[in-house]
């Protein structure tokens, strides 16, 4: 043999024994298959009836449901007049970056008469996820849960629950909501806020026409009820509460977190949170109720609460149930609370030596208007365009695929030079200087920042006032992440306080309003992964921005090549 040989042999035999190793890991483990029509329906809702946009005819979309470690393969057939993704919100994609799904970022849309077949693993995860279309607005009815259970051998971390349910909390537009983004888009104005609060697609008799478009969850008596809440609202963050009940939050975004009992919880955009709640009041109904948590000013939002029935086994028919207390819709104290509440379950390894800090200020913006039409176009304040950015770079939406432009070498689509922001304590919510971040108008491009394998980060997401300050979620792809830290007013380092022993691991934080957010997390998931803000109409206006992790050295550290039927822009 060859002294060249070797390294060759060497080589295959670690490929083999990796791929032995892989195997002996899902030992139990399945492969799920499912089809997704993506489609069109005529729906009634609100007095109206509509052409809504829905997988395999269903509002809320169909359930995907899986074990840890399982493979799920989903072929996905558009049928629609739009072009369509399905992002598999809070899975990973280790090593499967391209069937993450959001759209021009890791894969160009499936257009009309396609289909694309996404075909990735839910390795060590499991809980509560939901998967959504990625491409405009069409999440606002494309939607459903995506369940990941624990191995048949692995009990839950508390007494099992004599039952579950899932609620999605979602919004309904009477207007073609991809009509409704173009048009907002193309007036530069605000957008208006949804006609209706749903609870798996019911909005309840606080609405017109809607006296029987109520959800019920039936329950017994002195049992215990695992309640699967997932927030599928596109532009609102919810309050969700059960009249005379109490809430014990047992994991959110897919990790268990220690108990912690409330009166009630906030759920931003993009968010799951896993609830138990006992019957243990006397036999009735109960209202169940989802209303708006608006921390922005002067903004016009949906005010009108989405109510279902939580209806005990014995219960009169037509008994009147009880109302539930929503907080008022600028409670930041309640929303504080429940935070303060959520910690990991167990003591965790938090990053400590970091090898890349970042500073992101992120908020609205309010672009000049150069328009001959300024009635039409320009109808943000101060006759200007509204924009939204990260470190005062509003994201340009490309029109490939950025992944396999970076893939492929291609040059001219992306940089990466996104800009940097010191650690210091300038006035971000009162107005940050013109050369740090945010001024009212914000430059624009394609711009992603680039991690080596294995680098441990930390990112302080700083909201800032050059408009109005609020909560936004901000969404991390690919990574889950651990929020050491948060606060009102300006991130100071020589005050911020840390938890690094027990802090949440989330993949969507909402940072405070008017004030910041730390998290840390390893890179350690090769491809290129998006950072954006899960309001629909931040991210229609720039408020996002992609992180590329580089291939570590070893076979399992690399991203693969990509799919074959990956369709074309």
């Amino acid at each position: 043999m060859t002294n060249s040989a070797v390294p060759s042999l060497l080589r295959l035999s670690f490929f083999f024994f990796t791929l032995q190793v892989m195997y002996v890991c899902r030992i139990g483990a399945e492969t799920r298959f499912y089809q997704f029509k993506v489609q069109t329906i005529r729906f009634t809702r609100l007095c109206q009836t509509k052409e809504i946009v829905t997988v395999n005819g269903k509002f809320p979309g169909p359930v995907i449901s899986a074990q840890e470690d399982d493979r799920i393969v989903v072929k996905v057939i558009n049928m629609t007049p739009y072009n369509t993704t399905i992002h598999w919100h809070g899975i990973k994609q280790k090593l499967s970056c391209w069937y993450d799904g959001p759209s021009y970022i890791t894969q160009c849309p499936i257009k009309n008469g396609q289909s694309f077949t996404y075909n990735f693993t839910v390795a060590q995860q499991k809980g509560t996820f939901f998967w959504h279309a990625h491409f405009s607005w069409l999440r606002a009815t494309v939607y459903g849960p995506l369940i990941v259970y624990p191995k048949a051998s692995v009990p839950y971390p508390f007494k099992k629950p004599f039952k579950e349910h899932t609620i999605l909390l979602g919004e309904y537009w009477l207007k073609n909501v991809v009509e409704l983004e173009q048009h907002v888009l193309e007036s530069g104005g605000p957008p208006p806020p949804a006609d209706a609060f749903t609870i798996n697609g019911q909005p309840g008799p606080n609405y017109n026409c809607s006296s029987n478009d109520v959800y019920e969850v039936e329950i017994v008596p002195r049992k215990t009820y695992l309640l699967r809440l997932i927030n599928a609202g596109i532009n609102m963050e919810s309050f969700f509460t059960i009249a005379n009940h109490k809430l014990t939050i047992v994991e959110v975004d897919g990790e268990y977190t220690k108990p912690f009992t409330t009166e009630r919880v906030m759920l931003v955009p993009g968010q799951t949170m896993n609830v138990l709640v006992t019957a243990d009041q006397a036999i009735g109904r109960y209202s169940i109720a989802m209303g708006p948590y608006e921390s922005a000013k002067n903004v016009k939002f949906q005010n009108t609460s989405a109510i279902a029935n939580f209806q005990y086994l014995g219960a009169l028919p037509n008994s009147v149930a009880l109302p539930a207390k929503l907080p008022i819709f600028n409670d930041n104290i309640a929303v504080k609370t429940v935070m303060d509440g959520i910690r990991s379950l167990n003591p965790v390894d938090v990053p400590k030596d970091i090898d890349a800090r970042l500073f992101i200020t992120i908020g609205i913006n309010v672009n000049k208007c150069n328009s001959e039409n300024p009635n039409n176009k320009c109808q943000g304040p101060r006759k200007g365009r509204l924009a939204a950015s990260m470190n005062n770079i509003s994201f340009i939406e490309p029109k490939v695929s950025i992944l396999e432009a970076y893939y492929k070498q291609l040059e001219g689509y992306f940089t990466f030079d996104f800009p940097t922001v010191p650690e210091k304590s300038y006035d971000f919510v009162n107005g940050a200087p013109n050369d740090i971040a945010n001024d009212t108008q914000a430059a624009s491009g394609t711009r992603a920042i680039v991690f080596e394998y294995g680098s441990k980060i930390q990112i302080i997401f700083q909201n800032t006032g050059t408009l109005t300050t609020e909560n936004h979620p901000i969404h991390l792809h690919g990574h889950s992440f651990y929020v050491i830290g948060y606060g009102t007013g300006n991130y100071d380092q020589r005050t911020a306080q840390f938890n690094l022993e027990d802090p949440p691991f989330l993949n969507t934080i909402g940072v405070p309003v008017g004030g910041w957010a730390a998290i840390r997390f390893v890179a350690n998931n090769p491809g290129l992964w998006l950072l954006h803000c899960h309001f629909d109409i931040h991210q229609t206006w720039g408020m996002s921005t992609m992180f590329i992790v580089k291939n570590g050295k070893k076979l399992l550290e690399s991203l693969p090549n990509p799919p074959a039927d990956l369709p074309k822009c």
